[in-house]
């Protein structure tokens, strides 16, 4: 019998592991899903990933002025998911900059890699320019990877 992931996700295995179930809205003609939904699913696993860490992000830009943007997106699309397939979004960090926070994802269906998304995220102020990142946020994004190696941005 498999593991039931919680509804709000779990930290295991030096990632971030968030379940998702595919509906009909996400498919396309063919009955699979649309690639973009992909990213949509990848982009709800990083916000409860930073819940999950403890970081409201309504909060961090109230307080700080900081949000986060798509800087880079790299996706490989290597198997389709159906309807009513449950998912996986394991997110890892990859690397931490000053400003910035690249992640590795994967969308999984049980054993099989569906989608794999290599991000950099980075952090900008209220005028949209690159803004450091706190340092409780850094720790607490250091805190996902506590048991698997890092390298950081700068040293790639």
């Amino acid at each position: 019998m498999k593991a039931i992931l919680p509804r709000g996700g779990l930290i295991a295995e030096g990632a971030y592991l968030l379940p998702v179930r595919v509906y009909y809205e996400d498919t396309d003609a063919a009955g699979m899903v649309y690639y973009a939904n992909y990213l949509k699913f990848a982009e709800r696993a990083r916000t409860e990933m930073l819940r999950r860490l403890g970081i409201e992000q309504q909060r961090l830009r109230a307080e700080t002025g900081l949000s986060f943007v798509v800087r880079r997106c790299n996706a490989e699309y290597l198997l389709p998911a159906r309807l009513d397939d449950d998912l996986v979004v394991a997110t890892r960090l990859a690397g931490l900059g000053a400003a910035t926070l690249d992640l590795d994802q994967d969308i999984r269906r049980g054993e099989e890699t569906l989608v794999r998304l290599a991000l950099q995220i980075a952090a900008i102020g209220r005028k949209g320019r690159p803004q450091r990142l706190p340092p409780g946020l850094r720790a607490a994004l250091l805190s996902l990877n506590e048991t698997t190696r890092m390298v950081t941005t700068h040293a790639r």
